[in-house]
């Protein structure tokens, strides 16, 4: 495989899931990615279904960054890299004397990602990032659920994987510029700082009005009818997004007085009235499935869709021709899927080439590569420093 970040290098000290993640996109775009770990293995579970994931497509290299000699090695390693991506705390790199700062002599071109939880200053620099404690903390918590469930947790790990894709968006954007500088720079991001991001209108309602937004549940705050609806035999989303949908939406439905109806004149009232439009709109969508409404809607120009489980949304026709699965074959698992590139390249596409690496596996290879002896090696393992 050929992708657009062939020949370029990354090393990954990271570890959870904003920084792998992060170093994944690279790593199906081309990039040698290599995966940094402690002897023996430091992320758990190396066959569990997460792993598989999170790190199909790098290598793996162990070293022991307590130790000074270990410490060598990855300087070695990061003299002629492209990218180094890390989730340190500030004290913890300056520590082993692995910071920017320590390492932009070395390489006066690599670009130096780092991955918190709250950002490298501030009061909370310091603290461990969990998804779920920054989604509380962005406020993305408090517009999701209903207004009497109180806030709900989003379903995937939001965070994490969006503070993933803002790092590489940035790496990207780091190695374009460095196409015209020749310098390397530091790339951060945060947990907080991404999901904050991903408030979109929301954060917007708040900073141009000064209202704070409520959980309204599965309907759009700001437009009805919007959300979740309840066909004879299943959920669906509806969307109707515009006055002249909404008289689409009201014909397709066979409600055609609902426009002349005052309570639903104009989207302010439906929006205020909402309970009410729900359950005429309820009672009509029971008298056929969901999948029937989903083609009449659709037909009518009006944007709907069933709501699947994964099951569903995996096996959906259109899914199955978007090449959203790949197949890798692991030399203890076997084979297995994993989820394939959203976003595809026409002449220089990436993509699945390599199972999620055993703990050390390429540790040989890769010193070798470096410059290391096969007698050098076999001390370096000796003494537990790979």
């Amino acid at each position: 495989m050929r992708g657009p970040l062939t020949n370029i290098k990354v090393i990954d000290l990271s570890r959870f899931r904003a920084g792998p993640t992060c170093a994944r996109q690279l790593a199906d775009w081309g990039a040698d990615v290599i995966k940094v770990e402690q002897p023996g293995g430091d992320e758990g579970d190396h066959e569990g279904f997460d792993f598989l994931e999170l790190h199909r497509n790098k290598r793996s290299i162990t070293i022991d960054l307590k130790k000074e000699k270990g410490v060598e090695i990855l300087k070695k390693l990061v003299a002629d890299a492209d990218v180094l991506i890390e989730n340190y705390r500030p004290q913890v790199k300056q520590r082993l004397g692995i910071s920017y700062d320590h390492l932009k002599d070395l390489n006066p071109r690599l670009i130096y990602c780092s991955i918190s939880g709250f950002g490298q200053r501030g009061p909370y620099k310091d603290r461990p990032g969990y998804d779920q404690i920054v989604q509380g903390m962005s406020g993305i918590m408090s517009v999701t659920g209903f207004e009497d469930t109180g806030p709900i947790r989003v379903g995937s790990p939001v965070g994490d994987l969006s503070a993933g894709l803002y790092a590489a968006q940035g790496v990207l954007l780091a190695i374009i510029e460095r196409e015209k500088s020749g310098q390397g720079q530091v790339v951060e991001t945060s947990l907080l700082e991404a999901l904050m991001g991903m408030l979109g209108f929301q954060a917007a309602r708040y900073l141009v009005t000064g209202q704070v937004p409520p959980p309204v549940g599965n309907h759009h705050p700001l437009s009805a009818p919007m959300g979740v609806y309840q066909a004879g035999d299943g959920a669906l989303n509806i969307a109707v997004g515009t006055e002249d949908m909404w008289g689409k939406f009201c014909r397709a439905m066979g409600l055609e007085e609902l426009p002349d109806d005052p309570r639903f004149a104009s989207r302010g009232k439906r929006i205020k009235n909402r309970p009410e439009l729900n359950d005429i709109i309820n009672k009509r969508l029971a008298e056929k499935g969901r999948m029937e409404w989903v083609e009449i809607l659709n037909e009518a120009g009006v944007p709907c869709g069933p709501i699947y489980n994964l099951a569903e949304a995996f096996n959906d026709p259109n899914t199955r021709q978007l090449d959203l699965v790949a197949e890798v074959d692991h030399p203890t698992v076997g084979k297995y899927s994993v989820l394939g590139l959203p976003a595809k390249l026409s002449r220089t596409p990436g993509g699945v080439h390599s199972p999620a690496p055993l703990a050390g596996q390429h540790t040989e290879d890769i010193l070798k590569e470096a410059d290391y002896s096969l007698d050098e090696i076999a001390e370096l393992r000796a003494q537990g420093i790979v």
